[in-house]
Formats: structure tokens, C-alpha cells, sequence
């Protein structure tokens, strides 16, 4: 290889990676509102926090995991079930412990995948750790009060 072809072969590599670092620094992280300053490098953003997600009057399942993790793939299209046939009914949330490492001590996780089961009023009712099926998953809601299989409608016994 003559002097001016390893010469543009540098110089490629070069602008291959200033473009990677300036993508990377582009990246869009979580949205902000108008006067609302992004979350510090690092920092968890409010909207993961438990108190964010849930106690909307609705029952909320938050599952975390990880895109690397066999069980957390399995729970994949568990959770966009019922994310769908339930939708105004119950909140489903997916959070991902390995795009933010604070979700591990924010919601105490041990083993992955988690999920946390909270009632209409944000108060935590039951967790599960590693897969759970869907039929699994409805049984439990029942279970604490929240029948969502009943006539399409989400039925909850106060006395719980």
C-alpha cells in the first residue's frame, strides 16, 4: 500500500470515530419539559421512580430486567399482552436495570426478572422474581382484589 492510500485509510478511521463520539454525545436521553433540567449523568430520572408510575387509580405491574437476561426475554411479550388487552385498566411498566443501574437500589432488586405488583393507590402488594406467566400474573391480581379477567372491567375488593 502506497504512502497516500495508508494516509486516507487514517483519515477515515479518524472521522469514523469523531462521528461515533459525536453520536453518542447526541444520543436523546429522557425528555424533558420546558423548564425542566435532564436528570445529572448517572442520576435516575423521576419518571422511574415508583411514586411516578404508580397510584394513578389504576393497578400497576412494574417488571424489571435486562435485554441480556433469557427470562426477561420471556416476560417480553407476556408484558406487551397485557400492557394491550388491558390498557386503561392496568399500568404495565418495563424497566431496564442495565440502561440505569439506581433502578437496582430504588426498587431493591435481587434477582432479575422482577416483578412488583402496586394497587390502584400506589401501595406495594406482592413481588415475584424470575419468570411469571400471564395466567400466573391475573391469578395473583385476583388474588390481592383485582379481578381484571371479570367482564372486561377491573373489579377490587376495598377490604384488602
Amino acid at each position: 500500500m502506497n504512502k497516500s492510500a495508508k494516509v486516507a485509510v487514517v483519515a477515515v478511521l479518524i472521522v469514523a470515530v469523531i462521528a461515533v463520539i459525536a453520536a453518542k454525545r447526541n444520543k436523546p436521553g429522557p425528555e424533558t419539559s420546558p423548564g425542566e433540567s435532564a436528570p445529572a449523568a448517572g442520576q435516575l430520572p423521576a419518571e422511574y421512580k415508583p411514586e411516578n408510575l404508580t397510584g394513578k387509580g389504576r393497578p400497576t405491574l412494574i417488571d424489571l430486567g435486562a435485554e441480556t437476561c433469557v427470562p426477561c426475554k420471556m416476560m417480553a411479550p407476556v408484558l406487551e399482552g397485557l400492557k394491550k388487552d388491558f390498557a386503561g385498566k392496568l399500568d404495565v411498566h418495563v424497566l431496564n436495570v442495565n440502561e440505569y443501574a439506581q433502578l437496582v437500589s430504588e426498587y431493591d432488586v435481587r434477582v432479575i426478572p422482577l416483578q412488583i405488583f402496586y394497587d390502584a393507590t400506589g401501595q406495594e402488594r406482592f413481588r415475584h422474581e424470575g419468570f411469571f406467566s400471564r395466567e400466573d400474573i391475573l391469578a395473583k391480581w385476583k388474588e390481592l382484589g383485582v379481578d381484571l379477567a371479570a367482564n372486561g372491567s377491573v373489579e377490587s375488593d376495598k377490604s384488602q
